[in-house]
C-alpha cells in the first residue's frame, strides 16, 4: 500500500481489541482501539480512519446505532460489524443500515485479513479514480491549444458545440495544423472523456496491418500471430477512436470501416466471434475528400458516413496574429526541456515569422524555434537563428499536395535527407514519410 490505510477498532473486549491491534499492524496498517461507541465517535470528531470495525453488542451504545451515527455524519465511511452467530440477522440488519460487510465470532483471522483487504482496495480504486477525474477535468481546458485569433476563437466555439454530442466529426486543413490536438480537445469535453481516446496513424500502415491494428486478431491468424490482441476499435468502447490520415486507406478497408461504422460491431482477424463496441469516430485529413470520391478513389457512402460535421482547421497563416503567443509558449516549452535559462526573441525575428507563409503551419514553427534555441548562442532569438530564406511564395501553389509536398521536400533539404530526422521533425515516422515520397515521386537528387 503506497499510504498506510487507517483502523479504528470499537470493542468492549480488551483481548480481541489486543489480538486485531496485533494482526493488523502486522500487516502494515495503522490502528487504533477503543473500548465503547462514545469514545469511538469522540475520536471520529478528531480523526479520520479508512476503516471502522465495531462490535454489535456493547455497554451503553451498541455498535448499531453507533453504525447509524457514523454513516449520518461520513456517508462514504467503512463500517465493518463484528456480531455473535446468534445475532447474525442483526447483522444482517447493519447491511441495511449502510455496513460494508460483518464477520461472526470467533473469527479466522484470515477470513477477517481478506476482508479488510477487500476494503482496502475500494478505498485505493475510488482514490484512483478521484485523481483521475481531475486529471480528465484539467484537460478539458487543453492549454495546448493557443490562439486568440477570430478564427480559433470560431474554432474553439465549434469544438465545445461538437464535443457534446456523439456525431462523427471529420478534421480537415493543411499538415501541421494541430489536428490530433484538437480531436483530443473534443474528446476532453464530451461525456466520454473517463475512457481513452485511441489514435490510429493510417498511412503509416499497409493494408494487412491496419486491418489487424483496427479489429485485432486471434492466435494462428498469420504468421507472427502468437496470441490474441484486441483492435483499436475493441479498445475504444466507451471512449474515442481517432483515425488519421483517413484519405490513405484501401478501397477494401473503406468497405471494412463503413460496415464498421454502421453496425459498431466486427470481427477479430481470424476469429468468428462478433464484438461489438461503443465508440465515437474522430478522423482527419488533408486532402479534398469530395475531390477523391468524384475522382473515384474515396467511396461516396464512406464519405457521407464520416462527414456528419466537418471541422476546418485554419492555417497559421490565416492566424498571424496568433504567431507570438505561439512562439512565447513554444520558447517556454522547449528552454524547460532543455534546462536552458528563459530567452527572448527580438522584435525583428518575430516580424520576420508573421511575414513567413509556414507552409508546414504549426509544426513548422515549433520546429523552428526548437531549432533556434538549440543553436542560438545568446539571450535572444535573432532573425538569423531562423530558416527563413526558404519562404515559398504561397501565389504559386496549385493545391494542398502540392504545398505537402514542398514542404517535405524543404523539411529533406534542411536535415540533408536524413529520413529519420525529416520524419522526426515533421511529426510523423519513417513508414509514413517513405509512403509520402512515394505518392509525391520525391527523388533524393544526384
Amino acid at each position: 500500500m503506497p499510504e498506510k490505510i487507517s483502523l479504528l477498532i470499537v470493542d468492549d473486549e480488551a483481548s480481541v481489541r489486543d489480538s486485531l491491534e496485533n494482526w493488523f499492524r502486522e500487516d502494515g496498517y495503522a490502528v487504533r482501539c477503543v473500548e465503547n461507541a462514545k469514545t469511538a465517535l469522540q475520536l471520529l470528531e478528531e480523526e479520520n480512519f479508512d476503516i471502522i470495525i465495531t462490535d454489535i453488542k456493547m455497554p451503553g451504545m451498541d455498535g448499531l446505532e453507533m453504525l447509524k451515527r457514523v454513516k449520518s455524519l461520513m456517508p462514504e465511511a467503512i463500517v465493518i460489524v463484528m456480531t455473535a452467530f446468534a445475532t447474525v440477522d442483526t447483522a444482517v440488519q447493519a447491511l441495511k443500515d449502510g455496513a460494508f460487510d460483518y464477520v461472526t465470532k470467533p473469527f479466522d483471522p484470515d477470513d477477517l485479513s481478506h476482508l479488510i483487504r477487500n476494503a482496502s482496495r475500494q478505498i485505493t480504486l475510488k482514490a484512483e479514480n478521484i485523481r483521475l477525474r481531475e486529471q480528465v477535468i484539467n484537460l478539458e481546458n487543453v492549454e495546448d491549444i493557443i490562439g486568440d485569433s477570430d478564427p480559433m476563437r470560431d474554432l474553439l466555439k465549434e469544438v465545445q458545440r461538437v464535443a457534446q454530442s456523439n456525431a462523427t466529426v471529420i478534421l480537415t486543413g493543411e499538415s501541421g495544423t494541430g489536428k490530433e490536438l484538437i480531436a483530443r480537445a473534443i474528446h476532453a469535453n464530451s461525456s466520454r472523456r473517463f475512457f481513452p481516446m485511441i489514435s490510429v496513424h493510417c498511412g503509416a500502415l499497409s493494408e494487412s496491418l491496419l486491418e489487424s491494428e483496427l479489429f485485432g486478431h486471434e492466435k494462428g491468424a498469420f504468421t507472427g500471430a502468437v496470441y490474441n490482441r484486441k483492435g483499436r476499435f475493441e479498445m475504444a468502447d466507451s471512449g474515442t477512436i481517432f483515425l488519421d490520415e483517413i484519405a490513405t486507406i484501401s478501397p477494401k478497408m473503406q468497405i471494412e470501416l463503413l460496415r464498421v461504422l454502421e453496425t459498431k460491431s466486427f470481427m477479430r482477424v481470424g476469429g468468428n466471434k462478433l464484438i461489438t463496441s461503443d465508440f465515437r469516430v474522430i478522423c482527419a485529413t488533408n486532402r479534398d475528400l469530395k475531390q477523391m470520391v468524384d475522382a473515384g478513389t474515396f467511396r461516396e457512402d464512406l464519405y457521407y458516413r464520416l462527414n456528419v460535421v466537418n471541422i476546418r482547421i485554419p492555417a497559421l497563416r490565416e492566424r498571424t496574429s496568433d504567431i507570438p503567443l505561439l512562439v512565447n509558449y513554444f520558447i517556454q516549452k522547449f528552454c524547460t526541456s532543455m534546462s536552458k535559462s528563459p530567452v527572448t526573441i527580438e522584435k525583428a525575428a518575430l516580424e520576420r515569422l508573421q511575414e513567413y507563409d509556414f507552409p508546414g503551419n504549426v509544426r513548422e514553427l515549433e520546429n523552428m524555434i526548437e531549432r533556434a534555441i538549440v543553436i542560438g548562442n545568446g539571450k535572444e532569438i535573432k532573425v538569423r537563428d531562423l530558416p527563413l530564406s526558404k519562404s515559398s511564395n504561397m501565389t504559386t501553389v496549385e493545391s494542398l499536395d502540392e504545398l505537402e509536398k514542398k514542404h517535405i521536400v524543404f523539411m529533406l533539404d534542411k536535415y540533408e535527407w536524413n529520413i529519420s530526422r525529416t520524419a522526426r521533425a515533421l511529426g510523423i515516422d519513417r513508414v509514413t514519410l517513405y509512403n509520402k515520397m512515394r505518392r509525391y515521386d520525391i527523388e533524393k537528387p544526384e
